[in-house]
C-alpha cells in the first residue's frame, strides 16, 4: 500500500484555496476528492478548565546508590504490554529493565561485539509478542531479545535499501522504519529527486509493507549535517494509519490504507534563522571542544560539515496520543534555550506541543518539563528521559491528567 507522499504539499495548497464551511471553532473543514481539509486558526478550541496538564507519577534513578538505578544515559525507552519499562543505555550499551512501579528486574545485553551484545544501539523497539529489537549502528544488525530477556539472535541490516534515519514501534508491536536512499551520502548530486521511504519490518528484519513514499529532507546528506532543515517527521496508529508532516509549511497529513484521509493545517510565519542562532551553538561546540582538548584542524574539519537551513522549520516531531490526538511538537531556535538547554541540542528535546483532536482541531498548546525529553506515549502517560540541576539522568513517567475525551472524540 504505497502512499502518494510525494504530493502532499502540492494537493494541500490545492485544497486549501477550495475554501470551507466557517465552524464554531474558529477554523474551517472542508471536504474535496475524499480528502478532509482542517485549517486551524492558532487559538484553541479547550475552554478553561478542560485544558489538560501533566503530573509526575514515577522517577527512576538515583544520584548515590544501587548502579541499578544509575543511568549513564538514558537514549531510549520502551515499554512492553505488561508495562514494564525498558531502558537502553547509551554509555553502557545495555538495557536496563524495571517493573510498571519502577522497580529493578533484570540487565540485558552488554557492551560488545557478540551476541546479544552492543556497540551503538540506535533505537529500542517493542515488538510483536514482546520482542524487543535493538538495532546496532556499530555491528550494522538488528538484536533481538525474548521476554525473558535472553538473546534471540540476530540479523544483518538491509542497507543496500538504503540508511536507517529512524524506528518507530507501535503500541501492538508494529514496528516501521524510515530509510533513505544512499544516493543521499553520495558526493554527486542525485539526478532525480531523492525519495525516503517509511516501511513495517517483521520481527526478522523483512519488509513486509511500504506505507509511504516522500522527497528526502536534508538535515543528513554527502555534505554533512543541516541543522534546522525541514525535516519530514510522522508517526502510526495500531491500525497502520500514518501521520506525516513535510515542515517546511504546517500541514499534517493522515493517511490509512495508503491514501490521504485528512490535512491539518495551522497559521506559520516562517522565521529565519538568525546569526545569534548560529552562534549560541558554535559557541557551545567550542565549549565542549575545549573540555575535550579537540585540536584546532579537527574543529575546522567538523564545524565545515555542520551547515544552518536558511528558515526555522514549522514543527520538528509528530506524535500520536490518546484518543487518537495528534501532538506536534515545535522548534526553539538556539539564541532561546537556556545554558543547560543548549548543553543538550544535540538532542533536540521538544518542550511545546500544539494538540491536535482526531479530527484534526486545533485543541491548544501544552509544555513539557524543562529538560525533560519525551520518547514514548502510551494512553494517558508519555515516558521520558529527564536530567537534573545536577545532570544525573532519570527516567520520568508523566500522566496526562484531564478529560481526555473532551474534544478529542
Amino acid at each position: 500500500m504505497e502512499g502518494r507522499g510525494a504530493t502532499i504539499l502540492i494537493l494541500a495548497a490545492f485544497l486549501a484555496a477550495c475554501g470551507g464551511l466557517e465552524s464554531r471553532w474558529g477554523g474551517t473543514m472542508s471536504d474535496s476528492a475524499g480528502v478532509t481539509v482542517v485549517s486551524n486558526t492558532d487559538v484553541g478550541i479547550w475552554v478553561a478548565g478542560d485544558e489538560w496538564a501533566f503530573e509526575e507519577e514515577l522517577r527512576i534513578g538515583a544520584v548515590e546508590g544501587p548502579p541499578e538505578y544509575q543511568f549513564g544515559s538514558v537514549s531510549r525507552i520502551a515499554v512492553d504490554s505488561k508495562g514494564r519499562i525498558f531502558v537502553l543505555d547509551g554509555q553502557a550499551q545495555h538495557i536496563q529493565v524495571y517493573s510498571p512501579d519502577g522497580i529493578y528486574e533484570q540487565t540485558v545485553g552488554a557492551r560488545g561485539g557478540g551476541p546479544g551484545e552492543l556497540q551503538a544501539g540506535l533505537a529500542l523497539l517493542m515488538g510483536l509478542g514482546d520482542t524487543l529489537l535493538v538495532p546496532d549502528g556499530r555491528s550494522l544488525r538488528i538484536n533481538r531479545y525474548a521476554p525473558d530477556g535472553s538473546s534471540a539472535g540476530s540479523f544483518r541490516m538491509v542497507l543496500e535499501e538504503g540508511r536507517p534515519m529512524s524506528y518507530k514501534a507501535s503500541t501492538s508491536g508494529t514496528i516501521a522504519e524510515q530509510i533513505r536512499p544512499l544516493s543521499m551520502f553520495m558526493p554527486d548530486e542525485p539526478n532525480e529527486t531523492p525519495m525516503d521511504a517509511i516501511v513495517l519490518l517483521g520481527t526478522d528484519g523483512t519488509v513486509t509493507d511500504t506505507l509511504l513514499k516522500f522527497p528526502s529532507g536534508a538535515s543528513l546528506s554527502a555534505q554533512g549535517f543541516t541543522l534546522y532543515a525541514a525535516e519530514p517527521a510522522w508517526d502510526f496508529t495500531d491500525e497502520g494509519h500514518l501521520v506525516f508532516g513535510a515542515p517546511d509549511e504546517y500541514r499534517i497529513g493522515s493517511y490509512a490504507g495508503g491514501q490521504l484521509q485528512r490535512i491539518i493545517s495551522m497559521p506559520f510565519e516562517r522565521k529565519p534563522v538568525a546569526d545569534r542562532d548560529r552562534e549560541a551553538i558554535h559557541s557551545e561546540m567550542e565549549r565542549r571542544w575545549d573540555e575535550g582538548g579537540v585540536a584546532p584542524e579537527a574543529r575546522a574539519r567538523i564545524w565545515s560539515r555542520i551547515h544552518f537551513a536558511d528558515y526555522f522549520p514549522a514543527f520538528q516531531a509528530v506524535a500520536v496520543g490518546p484518543r487518537g490526538t495528534i501532538w506536534v511538537g515545535r522548534v526553539k531556535p538556539a539564541s532561546e534555550l537556556s545554558a543547560k538547554e543548549l548543553e543538550y541540542y544535540h538532542e533536540w528535546p521538544v518542550h511545546e506541543w500544539d494538540i491536535f483532536d482526531a479530527q484534526g482541531r486545533f485543541l491548544g498548546t501544552m509544555t513539557m518539563p524543562e529538560r525533560f525529553n519525551p520518547m514514548v506515549f502510551r494512553g494517558d502517560k508519555i515516558y521520558g528521559a529527564w536530567r537534573d540541576e545536577l545532570d544525573v539522568g532519570y527516567v520520568v513517567v508523566l500522566r496526562i491528567l484531564g478529560d481526555l475525551g473532551a474534544g478529542a472524540t
